[in-house]
């Protein structure tokens, strides 16, 4: 269960008076709800864990190290844009509640992170120094911009009963009850993970079973129609030793067989619409068609029914509770591009990119396509629609996104940091300024009969940029090699 106010209460007076003065200096956002603060006070590096799991909802320090995504999510991003380098003023709980605040002075002035270990409903906002909400864990879009109320007081809890649950006997710890704590629920914590990780595994092979089952009963369907077409080389080669005798409107024409031993007669339809030679060519295309679902279907269906098969095994570990997480998880993967593209196309990369990649002066995520090929793949394969596209215009250029939650607008010094990398990557940069096009990516289509990488844009708009070496060092600082 999350921290009762007790226990709360108990934290916040162990790590309160260490804080102030301290400032933020690494922000990380390990899972979707849980953010990590590193922050520097006098002589030590103090790492605050905030969760807002619903069933483990607390804060305290910690000393694991997390494993964070190679894209800090969203509401990291915005974090690390407006509260990386703040000064932590105090610590403090609401009284009889499971809410804390952190009083904060920022690059922006006074504001607030406010922590609502509240379990189901627990959530991490910043306001303003109005009051005002900023952003929040949740997403809530009608949130923003709300003066803050705290959530209804529902807290039942038993008294004098909070502290049997964490043993504090932690030898050399200064902080024995975040200790405690973290010790307490690590284990709890890595069995619901792993639950949930089998959970997720789950659904994904369900689905991809489901999916994969389609399209080797397609195959089938195709073979089995390709399958009528078997004796079309036979019925090719007798109309040819008959075509003198064929006229143009007959709608069969009756042949000696001299395949079969017998030499029986056999009646061969014909389409009145074309000549002999017509309907010769006729037979002959669709017994290539025969000929080349017997040579693409039957690896195509063997390597399915395989991919199948490896598919079922590991739902079926899973379900009897004998299932190891795999090193790598390709099989999922294979047989998403193999019900979709056949076998010969299944040895495609995992992955979405590699893009170059930066981060904006506002922490939003920043991906440059390399060449035609990425640009297509950037573009559409992993911009979403309300992702905002910029090109150099009229010129070649790599496509630029920048990663956007939906309805959220661009901030400024974001929109130029993108135009710039734009400018950079394209036939522009030799005059070292120039026109930048944007819009959102719902609004670029592809260009039809076109390479890759081209496209049409509607409800574009424009900046003119210059290449400023002060935002450039800025941005490369911000790069990720890949």
């Amino acid at each position: 269960m999350a921290l009762t106010v007790t226990e709360l209460a108990s934290v916040v007076e162990e790590i309160a008076p260490v804080l102030p003065g301290g400032w933020i200096q690494k922000i990380y956002q390990p899972t979707d709800r849980t953010v990590v603060l590193e922050i520097r006070t006098p002589g030590r590096t103090h790492r605050l864990l905030i969760s807002c799991q619903p069933e483990t909802a607390r804060l305290h320090f910690t000393t694991k190290t997390f494993q964070n995504p190679p894209t800090p999510p969203p509401f990291c991003q915005f974090l690390r844009a407006h509260l990386q380098g703040a000064r932590i003023d105090r610590v403090e709980q609401i009284q009889g509640d499971r809410i804390v605040h952190l009083a904060l002075s920022a690059k922006e002035g006074p504001c607030r992170l406010v922590a609502e270990l509240t379990g189901k409903t627990s959530n991490l906002l910043v306001l303003d120094d109005g009051g005002r909400i900023r952003r929040d864990l949740n997403g809530v879009k009608d949130l923003m911009g709300q003066r803050y109320v705290p959530p209804p007081h529902q807290q039942r809890e038993r008294r004098g009963a909070d502290h049997a649950r964490f043993s504090q006997d932690i030898p050399e710890s200064p902080f024995p009850l975040s200790a405690a704590i973290e010790a307490r629920y690590h284990r709890a914590e890595a069995i619901s993970v792993v639950a949930s990780v089998q959970n997720t595994r789950a659904g994904i092979l369900r689905k991809s079973i489901k999916k994969l089952r389609r399209r080797i009963e397609a195959w089938h369907e195709d073979l089995a129609k390709a399958e009528k077409f078997k004796p079309y080389a036979r019925y090719g080669e007798l109309i040819k030793a008959n075509l003198g005798t064929i006229r143009k409107g007959q709608t069969d024409v009756t042949v000696v067989d001299y395949f079969h031993e017998e030499l029986p007669n056999l009646t061969i339809p014909l389409d009145p619409t074309k000549t002999a030679q017509g309907n010769m060519d006729d037979y002959f295309r669709k017994h290539r068609k025969h000929l080349a679902a017997e040579r693409e279907l039957h690896p195509r269906i063997e390597a399915g029914q395989k991919e199948l098969e490896m598919l079922q095994r590991e739902l079926t570990a899973i379900e009897q509770g004998t299932w190891q997480p795999p090193d790598k998880p390709h099989l999922t993967m294979r047989a998403r591009t193999l019900s979709r593209t056949g076998v010969g196309k299944g040895r495609q990369e995992q992955r979405q990119g590699p893009f170059r990649r930066f981060t904006s002066s506002d922490g939003l995520a920043i991906y440059v396509g390399r060449n035609a090929r990425e640009n297509d793949e950037l573009t559409f394969g992993v911009a979403k629609s309300d992702d905002l596209w910029f090109h150099a215009r009229g010129t070649p250029g790599s496509h630029v996104v920048v990663r956007l939650v939906k309805g959220a607008d661009v901030p400024p010094e974001t929109l130029r940091d993108a135009a710039t990398l734009a400018l950079l990557y394209s036939d522009l940069k030799k005059s070292g300024k120039g026109d930048i096009i944007y819009t959102r990516r719902k609004w670029v289509k592809k260009a039809k009969g076109q390479a890759p990488g081209a496209v049409t844009v509607s409800q574009e708009k424009s900046v003119f940029v210059a290449l400023d070496k002060t935002r450039l060092a800025r941005l490369q600082e911000r790069s990720e090699a890949r």
